[in-house]
């Protein structure tokens, strides 16, 4: 009773009216900081942070979770109109939501993102108020080996991400794994591979590089083919999705939510993680797994899903022992301080109206951006109705501005070029580029963790891996990367 009382305190606080006008300035703000490639969701809310100097407590963090709400929704919009991801939690949203586009049906694409993504807030927003105390405790339980363990997972499920040759598939992830190993070694601050650039001791700008193997890419595909056959569909259908539709993403939706909440609770894991997982889940799930790729919505839904359920999970962490999940979280941490608060168990017992204000705020937060979605995506087609001369020259541009905001120099424009080169050349060989940047996403993560943990064991490796999560986990990759073969396997079989 007392978190129902205390629950409706934080509703009655959050709906005051200066509270709901900084609610929906911060979800506005997240979707179109999130839809510019470059921005981060991050970066958007480090951007709001200046202006919260001056709120009241719990406003502030209105704010900023507003911010953070709405930011990952916002890179999916990107994602799936010009196939640039906003957030690095959107990459995976790129495998269906363009493709979806380049079939005529954006609003759709949009629709499967923005839907499953606002249930998998709410859902998580339920879990914070009422589980988290067994979540953190799980949480708590990971260390080198099982980050290293998820890791090796997520890189295990790029042989099951792409259709066509696994051989090529590995090959990409081979070549993404390569390029993450550019940078001074953490362990022994050597560096590698630098070739005496000072530029790449901090390793490749991941965000320039994301954009230029997925964008750039695109855009050059986009200019080869001008004159010979339309890229995209000259006319796009403006239907919403049918009942059939919707109830086909519900159970894709669902274990999205799960599989976000869950990784969003682990520290540092991050949506980009939860994304891979669940789209590999579901395409196991899917009766026509080879048609994920070519525009499936549970290809969409189940991503989309995970990455809004990481918002609630890596708050769950952050107010019931101060830890950041993410960045953002760090950020939004930050702010707590600033007004003399500190996350934690005593945040409950002496700021409990920060607590639950913040609560009541992600449940308006969630429904504000849904209105603003549908809202917009009246506007969001119009981009990609823009004719296709005009369209290629403007993604171009939209690239560099993106890259170049990351770190404010020329270099991170030249990476988008060199990748954006790379990109091209991939597509034209057929080597899916997918792999390449999931494997460079990961690469570090799987490294530095493998490194932490043989030395906090004295380099013995066996028993670390031996512990029961870890092991769990990477029985699971083993059967993520095997699968993918052993179907290849039966289809030889089932042709001869």
């Amino acid at each position: 009773m007392e978190t129902l009382s205390l629950l409706g305190s934080g509703f009655a606080g959050a709906l005051e009216t200066y509270n709901v006008l900084m609610l929906l300035l911060g979800v506005a703000v997240g979707i179109l900081g999130g839809a510019m490639p470059g921005l981060s969701a991050s970066t958007t809310v480090a951007l709001l942070l200046p202006l919260t100097y001056g709120m009241p407590p719990d406003t502030s963090i209105i704010l900023l979770a507003a911010t953070y709400v709405g930011a990952e929704y916002g890179g999916s919009i990107s994602a799936i109109f010009i196939n640039t991801p906003g957030t690095p939690g959107a990459i995976v949203t790129t495998f269906d939501g363009y493709p979806l586009t380049k079939r005529g049906y954006p609003i759709k694409a949009l629709c499967f993102s923005l839907v499953p993504g606002t249930i998998a807030g709410l859902l998580a927003n339920v879990a914070l108020i009422t589980i988290s105390i067994p979540l953190v405790e799980f949480a708590l339980k990971f260390g080198p080996a099982e980050y290293f363990a998820l890791g090796v997972f997520g890189l295990a499920t790029i042989s099951s991400l792409t259709e066509g040759s696994v051989t090529k598939a590995m090959l990409a992830a081979a070549i993404g794994l390569l390029l993450a190993t550019i940078g001074t070694d953490t362990t022994i601050g050597f560096p590698r591979f630098t070739f005496e650039y000072p530029e790449l001791l901090d390793g490749i700008p991941l965000v320039p590089a994301l954009i230029g193997m997925l964008a750039l890419s695109e855009a050059f595909m986009m200019v080869e083919e001008l004159g010979t056959r339309a890229l995209l569909p000259q006319r796009f259908s403006h239907e919403y999705p049918t009942w059939p539709e919707w109830k086909s993403v519900m159970p894709a939706s669902l274990r999205g939510s799960v599989i976000g909440l869950v990784i969003g609770a682990i520290p540092g894991a991050g949506s980009t993680i939860a994304s891979i997982i669940s789209y590999s889940v579901e395409k196991r799930a899917s009766r026509h797994p080879e048609k994920f790729g070519t525009g499936t919505p549970e290809g969409i839904a189940g991503p989309e899903a995970a990455n809004n359920a990481v918002v609630g999970g890596t708050l769950i962490p952050m107010l019931t022992l101060g830890i950041p999940g993410s960045a953002t979280a760090a950020i939004m941490i930050s702010a707590l301080m600033l007004h003399g608060l500190q996350p934690g168990p005593e945040l409950f017992s002496k700021n409990p109206e920060v607590v639950y204000n913040l609560f009541a705020s992600q449940f308006l937060a969630n429904l504000a951006m849904l209105a603003l979605g549908l809202i917009g995506m009246t506007w969001w087609i119009k981009i990609v109705e823009v004719p296709k001369a005009v369209l290629a020259p403007c993604i171009i541009a939209i690239c560099f501005v993106g890259s170049y905001a990351v770190g404010g120099n020329i270099w991170d424009i030249g990476v988008v070029v060199v990748f954006g080169i790379g990109g091209y050349s991939m597509r034209k060989l057929d080597i899916p580029v997918a792999p390449t940047v999931l494997a460079l996403v990961l690469g570090f993560m799987v490294e530095a963790n493998f490194r932490r943990m043989l030395l906090i064991s004295g380099g013995d490796w066996l028993g670390p891996l031996m512990r029961p999560i870890t092991a769990v986990l990477l029985a699971l990759a083993l059967i993520s990367f095997v699968v993918p073969f052993w179907r290849t396997y039966r289809r030889r079989q089932a042709i001869l």
